[in-house]
């Protein structure tokens, strides 16, 4: 006799509004596809492929025209190990390319950064959400920046930093840690001026946590949610991947890891996660739309490739 302990149904995921500068971004009917784009030269998954401005641009398009409902920046590489770039670097990758989709690209952009002086620039170029991997400890000007020009902000935990996260030794309880790290950081951005229904938050899968933490988490979602926010979830690609995967004690390279990925997606949205961001777009919109319909059956309209921007 099968125990009813093995199945636990997952709770429907809260539906949130976050307010962008050209209209509403739906959450939870659906789940949202965030394409990454990383325009640095030694990003982990994909080598600097997008280094340059023109690639940077062309991929982009790309991944909307895959079904991406957002595009997540990135011109600071966090791989673990990494070290940061200045404010005038990260800037110089960044505006080319944001001057180059601008008037282009139909589908909301989120830039990744932890400087508040590279927010401000880059929602004068027409970004729309920042991402935060610090959750405001490097900088907590950004949650000033995302409350004076009314964008949305994501908070994601991250045990260390970038430099040092996966040399350990890490939480005891990555749970208990994550909920705490972002109850504080909630409590900043709502002290700085954000609305609580403009934040997102992100457990940081891969940023500071061991092998095995990554899968708790996941399987964890639904103490996340109770923080009241939307949550974003990042497998994509990432090393525990590659650890699962090894053969010979050798890791799966980067490039190797889209079906164990996959995986990762489906259970994220199976336990809650509003958006996921995600390298390979036209095999996780696929993914994404799949899982849905195990959380809800009766979603019938089809998405059209390009046009899934969960806009109101």
């Amino acid at each position: 006799m099968h125990s009813a302990k093995l199945y636990r149904p997952m709770h429907p995921r809260k539906k949130f509004q976050l307010k962008l500068p050209s209209g509403v971004l739906l959450l939870g009917e659906r789940t949202l596809v965030m394409g990454v784009l990383n325009i640095t030269p030694d990003s982990f998954s994909d080598g600097g492929e997008f280094f340059s401005s023109e690639r940077a641009i062309d991929h982009a398009l790309a991944m909307e025209r895959d079904g991406a409902d957002l595009i997540d920046i990135g011109a600071e590489s966090t791989r673990p190990g990494s070290s940061g770039i200045s404010q005038e670097e990260e800037l110089a990758r960044l505006l080319p390319v944001l001057r180059g989709l601008r008037g282009r690209l139909k589908i909301p952009i989120s830039i990744d950064t932890q400087k508040s002086g590279v927010a401000e620039a880059v929602i004068d170029a027409g970004a729309q959400i920042l991402n935060d991997i610090s959750a405001l400890r490097t900088d907590p000007r950004i949650a000033e920046v995302a409350a004076r020009r009314k964008v949305p902000l994501i908070l994601m935990h991250m045990h260390g930093s970038p430099a040092t996260m996966q040399k350990g030794p890490f939480a005891k309880n990555a749970l208990q840690e994550v909920l705490r790290d972002l109850r504080v950081a909630i409590a900043k951005a709502r002290k700085a001026g954000v609305a609580k229904s403009q934040l997102v938050v992100d457990p940081g899968i891969g940023f500071g946590k061991s092998f095995a933490q990554n899968y708790q988490l996941l399987g964890k979602l639904d103490r996340i949610a109770a923080l009241g926010c939307p949550i974003l979830v990042g497998t994509s690609r990432k090393a525990f991947l590659g650890a699962t995967l090894a053969r010979d004690g050798k890791p799966a390279a980067a490039s190797e890891r889209l079906w164990a990925t996959a995986a990762t997606v489906t259970a994220a949205i199976l336990h809650g996660a509003h958006m996921v961001r995600v390298h390979d777009v036209p095999q996780m919109q696929q993914v994404v739309w799949t899982a849905d319909h195990v959380l809800n059956p009766q979603l019938s309209k089809p998405r059209s490739r390009g046009a899934g921007n969960g806009k109101a």
